[in-house]
């Protein structure tokens, strides 16, 4: 999805984004989070990085309803032109279990094929619910840092998982 796209959906956009946190995952926001600071990510961090190219946005839609999204990060430095990185795998609480976020991390790693990358890395909350999902699809962990991030509920600090795939 392009940005013109994206910024056409960007209510929709926000909304997952908001049903994901208050649901518990740790995609880098803690509570209080309102839409409207859903809707300024997508808008000043997201909607800029796919105008340059840097990013790339894959949706997932059922019965017409926005029910995930994931991003596909191309934009890595000189010394890593062969590798990209999946962020922000964003599943609705009412699509959960369906195989969407298998879908979209298939059409994710499809794209890194297509532009010729040959690893794609992703960190996720130790123990969080993607992470059975990643090692699924064939993704290795490289290692687990511990207090890494704080959890969006409660003030304590929650490991990550530093996970990869070489296609």
């Amino acid at each position: 999805m392009d940005a013109g796209a994206a910024e056409h959906i960007l209510p929709e956009l926000a909304a997952l984004l908001h049903a994901c946190v208050h649901d518990g995952a740790s995609i880098g926001f803690i509570l209080p989070f309102g839409i409207e600071d859903a809707a300024g990510f997508w808008r000043g961090t997201i909607l800029p990085a796919l105008v340059s190219g840097g990013r790339i946005l894959f949706i997932a839609r059922q019965g017409g309803a926005l029910a995930g999204s994931v991003q596909l990060v191309v934009d890595t430095p000189p010394n890593q032109p062969h590798r990209v990185e999946a962020s922000k795998l964003l599943v609705d609480p009412a699509f959960r279990r369906r195989g969407i976020g298998r879908a979209l991390m298939g059409a994710l790693e499809g794209e890194a094929r297509s532009l010729g990358r040959s690893l794609i890395t992703l960190d996720t909350r130790t123990g969080d619910r993607a992470e059975p999902l990643y090692a699924a699809l064939g993704f290795s962990v490289a290692g687990i840092i511990p207090g890494y991030c704080r959890d969006p509920f409660h003030d304590h600090l929650d490991a990550t998982t530093v996970m990869y795939k070489r296609l």
